[in-house]
């Protein structure tokens, strides 16, 4: 176990936990224990940190919370001023270590700068078949928002790698639960509403992620650059995530 620590933050960036359960799910199927994809790191470590700042200036402390809480995943949404050239520094600081992605994205031409300044995931909060198409083309993983089950079917039969489903927070679990009863193939990302409190809520339904941003980042912590209530309140959501999924 201590190897495959060592390998999970230095080679690969995935933290160990997430990295066991990685090479677990690899074991159990008879899978070749081979580097994980980025789709693969952030399913692994199931949440997805949504980042919708002022700045882009807090980026750096935001990444280097997650990091330490075992969590090296962040989106940054296009709300964020400069969205664009704070992606491309995570790419350059941090790339190596965590999975970039970019978040409210809204047509085909900024999910391709988004990838082209060095997104791995491209997020949406409704679905449109021409950013799925554009994502896909690029090789990244595409995570289209919808509500109703047939927005979130068309958006998997159209390549989404996971569909968000958003706003949840007026959903509840139970709506994941009832979606994954005839449709167990679904891939859901509950976004919105979702806590250490209530977390494992979302995954005892059937999320195979869940995402989180002002829940996980308070807004007058990062105003008032409180990165060390931060870096606690990161760890602790977490550990609500290992705990619920087992880990």
């Amino acid at each position: 176990m201590a190897t495959e620590s060592v390998i999970g933050s230095a080679a690969t960036g995935v933290s160990p936990v997430c990295l066991h359960g990685f090479h677990e799910r690899a074991r159990i199927v008879g899978m070749p224990a081979q580097s994980p994809t980025p789709l693969e790191r952030v399913i692994a470590c199931g949440v997805v940190p949504v980042v919708r700042a002022g700045s882009i200036d807090v980026l750096p402390e935001l990444a280097k919370a997650l990091m330490a809480a075992g969590i090296p995943v962040i989106e940054v949404t296009m709300t964020t001023p400069r969205a664009l050239i704070g992606i491309e520094r995570l790419a350059e600081t941090v790339g190596d270590t965590m999975v970039i992605g970019v978040g409210t994205v809204l047509d085909a031409s900024t999910c391709r700068d988004a990838i082209a300044a060095g997104a791995q995931f491209v997020v949406s909060p409704h679905f449109d078949p021409q950013i799925v198409e554009a994502t896909k083309r690029y090789g990244k993983a595409s995570v289209p928002g919808a509500y109703t089950p047939t927005e979130i079917v068309t958006a998997t039969v159209a390549g989404a790698d996971m569909v968000k489903i958003f706003p949840s927070a007026g959903l509840g679990p139970s709506y994941i639960r009832d979606l994954l009863a005839p449709l167990p193939h679904l891939r859901l990302i509950p976004t919105g509403g979702v806590d250490a409190k209530n977390v494992g809520d979302w995954f005892k339904a059937g999320a195979i992620c869940v995402g989180s941003g002002a829940n996980l980042f308070p807004k007058e912590w990062v105003a008032k650059g409180d990165w060390a209530s931060i870096g606690a309140h990161v760890k602790t959501f977490a550990q609500a995530v290992r705990e619920a999924r087992g880990r």
